[in-house]
């Protein structure tokens, strides 16, 4: 894609200081009616220190639009669609971010596609120490430029789909807790990712929660909030739910408290938000993560995701029919009649608990 200078009218205006009132998106299930929107990170945040929160908010919205606009003149760029490239100029989803992750002094942090470092930017100031992997090489460069007089930082040029994040992460941890710099053993993930891999990057990252504590991620709209309602049964339902529900962990709903579950959507972000503005909205949700000693009993965590696979490659495909190459028809109808389910049962009429008790019950390893 050819790059050209960016004239500051290329940049739409905004406003320094938003209150989200956007309405959350209606669904046909009572966990929509919970959601909500988060106020502004200054309420957000602890009660220490509330004003200077507020006033830091203020001054960095500004701040940061400007910002954007002067690291991408500086090296001539202009976003590159093929890596879906939008970048934030509302500096108060970055706090809302961070405050949704609770990123404190000594926090080590991940974050994907930095872009021109305005999320950095917040991570860093509450205390981050942040490792960055950036795919554009130019943008790469932009952030290492706007923050080579800091040691909180280290940016990867390369794509976090493809690259060894595990490998990444421990080397990184290893470092730190070298200079007795980091305060927790687990790591947590905050980034704006690009909306065309988010399901990639979630399959990524959810699965080591021997590393990170929790994910917080700023996706499309309609992508969140499939993935927040992977606790329920819908027609919606889909295999990413059931490795959402298998790998982040649920709160239950209690007499005491409100219904509340990981993942949990936390604010939409209007797509005037960002530059360019893209076709849809955006959510920040959160995971999570469990240890692996909490993920459900199966015997091959392979062929469990295999088998969920299968189930759902025939639409409105009975599991009789979709799950025949492990095993007859007979014997999955007998093993779904061992846990109270019908013949007829289909894959979206199934909880996570019910498809461990299946494949515990038909799998032939």
């Amino acid at each position: 894609m050819t790059t050209g200078h960016l004239s500051l009218h290329s940049l739409p205006p905004l406003s320094p200081r938003v209150i989200l009132k956007a309405p959350l998106p209606k669904h046909n299930s009572t966990f929509g009616a919970r959601r909500r929107i988060i106020t502004p990170p200054c309420i957000v945040c602890s009660n220490r220190g509330q004003r200077q929160s507020q006033s830091r908010s203020r001054s960095r919205s500004q701040d940061d639009y400007h910002a954007t606009h002067k690291a991408l003149n500086s090296k001539g760029r202009t976003p590159r669609k093929s890596l879906g490239q939008h970048y934030m100029l509302n500096n108060e989803i970055n706090e809302q971010l961070a405050s949704a992750a609770n990123v404190e002094e000594g926090d080590v942090v991940l974050e994907i596609g930095p872009g021109t470092g305005s999320l950095t930017n917040v991570l860093i100031n509450s205390g981050a120490i942040v490792l960055a992997i950036e795919k554009d090489p130019h943008m790469a460069a932009i952030v290492s430029e706007r923050f080579a007089s800091t040691d909180r930082l280290k940016v990867l040029k390369e794509d976090c789909v493809k690259c060894h994040i595990r490998s990444h992460m421990l080397s990184f941890l290893g470092s730190i807790k070298s200079l007795n710099h980091s305060k927790s053993r687990y790591a947590k993930v905050v980034s704006n990712i690009p909306f065309n891999i988010s399901t990639d990057v979630v399959e990524l990252l959810l699965p080591m929660g021997d590393i990170f504590s929790e994910v917080v991620l700023l996706l499309q709209e309609e992508t969140a909030v499939r993935l927040v309602e992977s606790s329920l049964r819908t027609s919606d339902y889909r295999p990413i739910n059931f490795f959402v529900n298998f790998y982040s962990a649920i709160k239950m709903q209690s007499v005491e408290e409100p219904s509340k579950s990981d993942p949990e959507y936390k604010l939409k972000v209007p797509r005037t938000y960002f530059f360019p503005q893209p076709n849809v909205d955006a959510a920040v949700v959160t995971f999570k993560l469990k240890q692996a000693a909490e993920y459900p009993q199966v015997s091959s965590i392979k062929s469990f995701f295999s088998m969920v696979n299968s189930a759902f490659n025939g639409k409105r495909k009975m599991l009789r029919r979709s799950l025949q190459h492990i095993c007859t028809s007979l014997e999955i109808e007998q093993a779904l009649g061992r846990f109270g389910l019908p013949a007829t049962s289909r894959p979206e009429e199934l909880a996570l608990d019910d498809f461990v008790k299946l494949h515990n019950l038909i799998a032939k390893e």
